[in-house]
């Protein structure tokens, strides 16, 4: 039967994943298990926490190889802290390596504005995503975020928002993508975000 994998390592709201997903009709497993990843349809890396402790955490378990052996043969979606894991690097607290799935580096929000960034944005779409299929420019998102990923590739941005500049919403490259901000706290916008992203693979 086909299932999205949720990936348990120890950091992320695994459970709201799960159950946003179970509200739109989407199976899902929370796991830590590389067998079950590898039988996975499609995979959601979640994430809440500091980079650095993060990415230890993904190496110690050896999870980090299991996504990136599974990277392009099935959708991944990295949601906050789990979209800026796929970056090259995060320079939170101290310069730490990513999955290296989409190119660039995380960094703390050059901004005027008060951090953490907190609340609703709306989005600013660009480069054609069927992740935003059924939503118009302008949708309203959740965010709770200090850091934010610096894309070295224009092209792999697929929506934006403004937080004094212009900060990466959203990314997509080679069937992986990351959304920074939380599909699974921005009411029917989000659910959208993961039915489309569910659908992908189906």
């Amino acid at each position: 039967m086909k299932y999205t994998a949720i990936v348990d390592y120890g950091v992320g709201n695994l459970k709201s994943v799960s159950n946003a997903m179970a509200y739109i009709g989407q199976r899902t497993l929370i796991t830590g298990g590389a067998a079950e990843l590898e039988r996975a349809d499609a995979v959601i890396l979640p994430g809440v926490g500091a980079f650095p402790d993060a990415a230890d955490k993904l190496r110690e378990t050896g999870l980090d190889k299991v996504l990136l052996s599974q990277a392009g043969r099935k959708p991944i979606l990295g949601i906050c802290l789990g979209m800026q894991l796929l970056f090259d690097r995060g320079e939170e607290g101290r310069s730490c390596k990513g999955l290296k799935l989409v190119g660039g580096s995380v960094e703390l929000i050059q901004t005027e504005f008060k951090l953490p960034h907190i609340g609703w944005n709306s989005l600013e779409f660009q480069n054609g995503s069927p992740l935003f299929q059924g939503l118009d420019n302008g949708t309203y998102v959740y965010f709770v975020h200090s850091f934010c990923g610096y894309a070295a590739h224009e092209e792999d941005v697929i929506a934006r928002t403004q937080y004094g500049p212009s900060i990466v919403a959203a990314v997509s490259h080679n069937g992986v993508y990351g959304c920074q901000f939380h599909p699974e706290k921005s009411g029917e916008a989000g659910l959208q975000i993961l039915k489309n992203f569910g659908d992908l693979n189906r």
